[in-house]
């Protein structure tokens, strides 16, 4: 599994004139090709009168998964420019839609090509780009005097802590990089003489803003 890997949070609609010609990008995190398949076939219901519904994808992990489509668009012009912005953004697990309600003005080749790049990069936008980071939950149980020094740690060092539980001792839970669980172990250990309990969870995905704060999946 990936260290981490940047996407999208939001499902969004973005839509952006051209030479009076209606270019709307729809944006929406998939995880499976089959996702992708249905929201671009969800896509073309809805828009079933636009003069094209131009579509790319790409879906990382073991096995890549990237595909595009112009929809009657001049070759190259559309979809592959959608696809390269996607690559280009550095992101995965993204499908988007562009559609075009022809204004009556002839775009040219290079014209289509920037106004599909620019459609589907403002809608990428608009949808807030994540980091999805590998992480083991650890849970700090530790008595209340400790409880400055091992936040201050934390805090300094940027660990991302979930939660904080006051009760008859204080419970820190912290998202940690799955390969770094070892040494932040030894690190606590080190800082409290030992003076806590530590209990290694379970390891999952962790979504976090530009800011490297966790933000929950819509």
């Amino acid at each position: 599994m990936e260290k981490e890997y940047k996407t999208v949070l939001n499902h969004v609609v973005y839509e952006i004139e051209e030479k009076k010609s209606r270019f709307i990008a729809s944006v929406r995190p998939v995880s499976t090709e089959e996702e992708a398949v249905e929201f671009i076939e969800e896509l073309k219901s809805k828009y079933w009168d636009a003069t094209h519904n131009v579509y790319a994808y790409y879906i990382g992990g073991k096995n890549i998964i990237q595909k595009f489509s112009d929809d009657g668009e001049p070759s190259g012009t559309a979809g592959l420019p959608v696809l390269e912005v996607i690559k280009r953004m550095g992101l995965r697990d993204v499908a988007v839609v562009v559609t075009r309600y022809f204004g009556g003005t002839l775009l040219g080749a290079a014209g289509l090509i920037r106004a599909y790049s620019k459609s589907a990069s403002m809608g990428i936008e608009a949808a807030q780009i994540v980091t999805k980071k590998l992480c083991t939950q650890v849970n700090i149980i530790l008595e209340y005097t400790l409880f400055g020094k091992v936040q201050n740690i934390l805090i300094s060092k940027g660990f991302t802590i979930k939660d904080v539980i006051y009760e008859q001792d204080v419970e820190i839970i912290v998202f940690v990089p799955k390969d770094e669980v070892d040494a932040f172990i030894d690190m606590i250990n080190e800082a409290t003489n030992a003076r806590v309990i530590v209990q290694k969870g379970d390891s999952c995905y962790i979504t976090l803003d530009s800011q490297g704060k966790i933000v929950a999946d819509r």
